[in-house]
């Protein structure tokens, strides 16, 4: 963990480096520096404005993620347990996991109104489909000696879900939030510039389109960035406390 935090804050200096040397050859307001951005990123989080938008598209997204895995989880061990319902919903699923739920954005705008509901649903769509396809494939290519056994010894369906399929999931689930952590925070960004005063997304446009004070559009990037980072090392995090047979040496 040490050479690994090591590597981050070196290849944090590096960019920060880059993105220096890229600001002087510029030499245009619309690329500060980071020195610059990174003042307003102190001014703004400490003064509340940045830190409101941070709190407000966290909690959608930490929403949406948990809403997803409520409900994709069970649903996803239900399929892999049972052929028949695999082979009911299997067409269904196969049809809508490919579509880019980005593509979804307006009609759910339409139906949920601007408040929070539309941008969490959006989350939810996106993280349900993950999850629900691995861990339906991860319930179902389960080894057939393993079930057989932990039912010799009298596990019901309840049982082999809590001892068996639940803790043989748990590692697609988080894999399928580490696959979709990107891609939510992105299309929260696209759901909250439609008609919202709140959120990173909103503030990210609002500073660079309207008051055209881009170190503070590059504070609000920044902010995104770091909820992006958070959500994905917060899942490392859960996978250390939930599934610690996984941790690898080194």
């Amino acid at each position: 963990m040490l050479m690994r935090r090591r590597d981050l804050l070196l290849a944090f200096g590096l960019i920060l480096l880059l993105w220096q040397a890229l600001a002087l050859w510029v030499d245009r307001p619309i690329l500060p520096s980071p020195l610059a951005v990174l003042a307003v990123f102190w001014h703004d989080l400490t003064g509340g404005a940045l830190l409101m938008h941070f709190a407000i598209s966290l909690w959608r997204v930490l929403a949406g993620t948990a809403l997803a895995v409520l409900a994709a989880a069970p649903a996803g061990l239900a399929l892999g347990q049972s052929k028949r319902l695999n082979r009911l919903f299997a067409p269904l699923i196969y049809l809508l996991y490919p579509i880019p739920k980005v593509v979804f954005v307006p009609i759910i705008l339409l139906f949920f109104g601007i408040g929070d509901s539309a941008k969490i649903f959006i989350i939810f769509i996106i993280l349900f489909f993950q999850i629900l396809v691995l861990v339906r494939d991860q319930a179902a290519n389960l080894r057939p000696e393993l079930i057989q056994s932990v039912r010799s010894l009298g596990a019901g369906r309840r049982a082999l879900f809590r001892f068996v399929y639940l803790p043989a999931s748990l590692p697609a689930i988080l894999t399928a939030l580490r696959q979709s952590v990107g891609t939510a925070v992105a299309v929260l960004y696209i759901a909250e510039l439609f008609a919202t005063t709140r959120g990173l997304g909103y503030y990210i446009y609002f500073q660079g389109s309207t008051l055209l004070n881009y170190p503070a559009m590059y504070a609000g990037v920044m902010a995104m960035s770091l909820l992006g980072l958070g959500m994905y090392f917060g899942v490392d995090w859960l996978e250390r406390r939930v599934c610690p047979w996984m941790q690898r040496e080194g």
